[in-house]
């Protein structure tokens, strides 16, 4: 079992929060996993019909656990009310340390969301961070996690396999969309989501997907926000508010893994120019590790000059970062373009490719450049807006 020490430390400063956690994520994200490695934990597999039965009635199983024990409940959207379950571990036995996981799609639902507000931390495990990649995985190859994609499985094979991307497309259309949004035109759904992979990264147009997925743009937009609430994609609002040029409303839209984009490219291998666009999306998973994702933008004009990421601040503060794949052929133009009009805040260029932080000047703009493990420091210095 590879450990996973930065989630491990996520969800012990979660608890001292709130008594219950809510591990969120997508299918095959290695959620289960992650719960065996507490090691001393009381765990429930809510799968099985034992203890399904023994959870009914949840208060003879809590007075049954040791003040400060650690309770963890796998799969919990398989009870018939987890909602009840988590709420009475919150109000009634705050001194358990409870740790839930399950469907996405259940998080969603607006009975789960009002009978546990105030009593829980969400937590969403992204698909394996490219830093743990190189620590814990010892995958230092930047090639093989853009094109696997960081669900464990594909990203531990030596070889990729068109298979399992299929096979998880259709369980994910199968077990959250059908079953929380009652989607049955199958065939448009897929159609979308695989022009939305394809299109990862880029700038979304509602009326164009639905031309090229045969659904009316109404359908479009309900679909891709089902996606969204089940971390298949991510939409990305632009950051405006100074220039009357710029973008205001069209989102950028990301896949949740590098992998399902190569996969609906097409892909064998990863060319020079693709790594860019592909090391994005491992930055944005990063960043969301750390920020809170309404704090997250992207900037552009419409002259098409662009900053890869704004994480808004207090007091007109705005950090903007740049993802480089070479730090030597960063530009600073679109930068400066910015600073024009959002002059409060730090820049930042993230790039696989830097070892230990350095700084350079271009006239009055003063760049950092960092490594993705870097991103963490200034994060515990506060430089950088922590995730609440």
């Amino acid at each position: 079992m590879i450990e996973r020490p930065f989630w491990i430390q996520q969800i012990r400063q979660a608890w001292e929060m709130r008594p219950v956690v809510w591990l969120s994520g997508v299918r095959r994200a290695g959620k289960t996993t992650l719960t065996q490695m507490f090691s001393k934990a009381v765990y429930q597999n809510c799968d099985l019909p034992s203890v399904v039965r023994r959870l009914f009635d949840p208060e003879p199983f809590y007075d049954s656990l040791d003040k400060g024990a650690i309770v963890i409940f796998d799969e919990i959207h398989r009870l018939e009310d987890p909602s009840r379950l988590l709420k009475i571990a919150a109000d009634a036995y705050p001194h358990l340390k409870v740790l839930a996981t399950g469907s996405s799609t259940l998080a969603a639902t607006k009975k789960f969301r009002d009978s546990l507000t105030g009593r829980k931390k969400m937590i969403f495990l992204p698909p394996v961070l490219w830093s743990e990649c190189i620590d814990q995985f010892d995958i230092k190859d930047l090639d093989r996690r853009l094109l696997h994609g960081g669900l464990p499985e594909p990203l531990l094979s030596e070889t990729k396999y068109a298979a399992f991307y299929s096979e998880w497309m259709d369980s994910f259309y199968a077990r959250d969309i059908q079953e929380l949004f009652g989607i049955r035109n199958r065939t448009g759904f897929m159609k979308l989501l695989h022009l939305l992979l394809r299109q990862s990264g880029g700038l979304i147009d509602y009326t164009h997907l639905a031309r090229l997925s045969d659904l009316s743009r109404h359908t479009v937009k309900a679909h891709v926000e089902a996606m969204s609430i089940a971390h298949a994609v991510f939409l990305l609002p632009p950051f405006h508010g100074g220039g009357r040029r710029e973008i205001t409303q069209r989102p950028k839209c990301y896949s949740f893994d590098t992998g399902f984009v190569t996969f609906a490219k097409g892909w064998d291998s990863i060319r020079e120019e693709d790594r860019g666009l592909l090391w994005e999306h491992l930055v944005l998973d990063t960043l969301r590790t750390v920020i809170d994702d309404h704090l997250l933008f992207y900037w552009r004009d419409k002259s098409g000059r662009e900053v890869d990421f704004v994480i808004q601040g207090g007091r007109q503060q705005s950090d903007a970062i740049e993802c480089k794949i070479n730090p030597d052929h960063f530009d600073p133009a679109h930068l400066a373009i910015f600073r024009s009009l959002y002059p409060g805040g730090n820049n930042y260029v993230l790039s696989p490719n830097i070892k230990s932080s350095y700084e350079r000047r271009y006239g009055k703009l003063k760049v950092d450049f960092i490594s993705m493990r870097q991103v963490y420091d200034l994060i515990g210095n506060s430089k950088l807006q922590r995730r609440s």
